[in-house]
């Protein structure tokens, strides 16, 4: 694999052929520089302006770890408007993928020819041909995720790439001539006014990004997540099975409605009662209007929240609580803090009514230990649900850009996660962000676990799971499982199964449900016990779904998650969907155990646990 690096200077000019305003990528900032040392872990470039660029691609086990190293040597101060995280030159391929998200539709892959994204060769080779994408804002996966896979084809080779970079970036696939060059990393000045002022003597550093190569897209998709190294709190490290009361009390949490479910989910072998938002409204304001103040409601909680973690550890579980602690929202009092909150061109930057602390600031660090760390530690929780529901957007005051402004942030708000973690170190952190807007790789390895989407009760649920397979750890998705009185027997085993794609987190009317509904919720509970190491240490090596039309569903999908000894087949049905080729996965194949409907009829679902011969 050929590395090479892109970066462009303020001042320098652009590389032309009719690039200017699309891509910064080819300036005379490259142009100027020559490789004057390689190795296999880095390629240094020295520009004969005085600048020394250092591409770092250092192997290991099985992938590259890239970013780059821009040091000014010179003797004046230098505007980087560009720098790239990794550039890889030289490439043959075909075709691209890429990894579309929105709200509840996270993750469907959009595979292209190159072709149909008009990016042949110039008749002349003189027209730069360019597909570039990104993400603009605090929330890195909206849109797209920092994700992107190239095939040959002829030869059945994959290059895939993720960005660990959870403000505003970029990816660009360019071709002059030939062959193809793949590169990304920050969003730069023109797509997302990044540019960093840097002093003589000193250097920036990228952010980091993982280049893997494989024979398949799900092979290299496994060697990119595999790569990611998450802080998983002991008590986490066996995917213990969640329950979250949101869609119980839908904002609405009371002690009686807490113990009641307590006491039903005791001996369930579910391990965390998490509560989610609505503990500290004011009474007869909306939850969501009174984020940023987090004092415990003394309606809902009259004697505290001390109690309640007491009562909730009684049944023998662990309790946890959520938390939107960057947002502040109209009907705070912190709301008028404007000097301790985030501002753009000196204004403070409002969006959809909801603020945000800037976690630059000290008063904000000292303010959110004593509301967030200190009510953590005082009432005895083990689980805390980090959400974020709104997106800064292009950048925000506080540097020399606006896009520096941003990742400035966005790396303030990462050393807080750190904070927490550092202070309570069992602690098992969450990582939501209205579902999974934040799921790239940085967040992620802070954390214990993410909310996978907010699509709890659709019937999306097993495809958008099954996505995630393919850029976050399963053991770390987690996947919600939302009961109903009035689900029949298949649609609850619909849900439940969903569950056994990531980590099974259950919520929804479950003191309502009939006798045999509950039952099977213990069944699964007991299933997800027996496959959960191969949820943790799996490969999915299939993921064959036929559903183009997320709202409405039609067709099936099968996911095969295996180990060296043995596998999971998961099995949906959707509209128009029964009877899916399960048989092929299944041939000469020993079925240890089986949970689930038949699979003759729309919506239902089935996990076979495999030995593998």
């Amino acid at each position: 694999m050929k590395f090479g690096i892109q970066f462009k200077v303020r001042g320098d000019g652009y590389s032309g052929h009719f690039t200017n305003g699309i891509s910064m990528a080819e300036s005379d900032s490259v142009e100027k520089c020559e490789l004057i040392s390689c190795d296999r872990d880095k390629s240094i470039y020295k520009s004969s302006d005085g600048f020394t660029v250092t591409a770092y691609h250092i192997k290991k086990n099985g992938v590259y770890e890239c970013f780059t190293e821009f040091e000014n040597s010179s003797d004046s101060v230098v505007t980087l408007e560009m720098l790239s995280s990794f550039c890889i030159e030289d490439i043959t391929a075909d075709i691209l993928h890429r990894a579309t998200s929105f709200w509840s539709a996270e993750g469907k892959l959009l595979t292209q020819k190159l072709t149909q994204l008009n990016m042949e060769r110039s008749w002349s080779g003189h027209g730069v041909r360019i597909e570039k994408f990104g993400q603009i804002g605090s929330m890195p996966v909206r849109k797209w995720f920092p994700f992107v896979a190239l095939e040959n084809s002829e030869d059945g080779e994959f290059i895939g790439a993720q960005l660990y970079c959870p403000s505003s970036w970029q990816i660009e696939l360019f071709r002059h001539t030939e062959p193809l060059i793949l590169t990304g990393g920050l969003a730069d000045f023109d797509y997302g006014h990044w540019c960093k002022d840097i002093l003589p003597g000193e250097s920036f550093v990228s952010p980091k990004a993982v280049v893997a190569v494989a024979d398949s897209l799900e092979r290299v998709c496994y060697l990119l997540v595999k790569a990611q190294n998450p802080d998983i709190s002991p008590v986490d490290a066996d995917l213990p099975v969640i329950f979250n009361e949101y869609c119980t009390s839908w904002g609405n949490p009371t002690t009686e409605n807490l113990e009641k479910t307590a006491r039903k989910l005791q001996g369930s072998g579910i391990k965390y009662l998490v509560m989610d938002c609505g503990w500290y409204k004011e009474e007869g304001i909306d939850w969501w209007d009174t984020i940023g103040d987090w004092n415990v409601s003394k309606e809902l909680f009259p004697r505290g929240l001390r109690p309640v973690c007491d009562m909730i550890k009684s049944y023998g579980l662990i309790p946890g609580i959520w938390f939107e602690m960057e947002n502040v929202a109209p009907r705070s009092r912190i709301y008028g803090e404007t000097e301790h909150l985030v501002s753009r061109m000196g204004v403070p930057l409002n969006v959809s009514g909801h603020r945000f602390l800037d976690l630059r600031d000290e008063w904000c660090i000292e303010y959110l230990d004593k509301k967030v760390i200190g009510l953590l530690r005082d009432s005895g929780y083990g689980y805390l649900k980090i959400d974020y529901n709104e997106n800064i957007g292009v950048g925000c005051d506080g540097a020399e850009s606006l896009g520096e402004g941003l990742r400035q942030y966005t790396l303030a708000s990462q050393s807080y996660f750190r904070r927490i973690k550092e202070q309570m170190p069992e602690l098992v952190i969450e990582n939501c962000a209205s579902g999974g807007h934040r799921l790239e790789p940085s967040t992620m390895e802070l954390c214990s676990q993410a909310s996978f989407s907010d699509a709890h009760e659709c019937l999306s649920i097993p495809i958008i799971a099954a996505n995630l397979h393919r850029l976050i750890k399963p053991s770390q998705s987690q996947i919600w499982a939302v009961l109903r009185a009035d689900d029949d027997i298949h649609r609850t085993r619909y849900s439940l199964i969903s569950g056994f794609l990531g980590r099974l987190c259950i919520s929804g009317e479950i003191f309502d449900l009939p006798d045999e509904n509950w039952q099977t919720v213990l069944d699964a509970v007991e299933f997800y016990g027996e496959i959960r190491h191969i949820i943790k240490d799996g490969f999915t090596s299939v993921i064959e779904c036929t559903v183009e039309d997320y709202s409405k569903p039609e067709g099936y999908q099968i996911v095969f998650r295996e180990t060296e000894n043995e596998g999971i087949l998961i099995a949906h049905t959707f509209g128009n969907g029964a009877n899916p080729p399960v048989e092929k996965y299944l041939k000469n194949r020993k079925i240890k155990k089986e949970f689930g409907s038949s699979l003759d009829a729309d919506f239902r679902s089935r996990c076979y646990i495999i030995e593998k011969g």
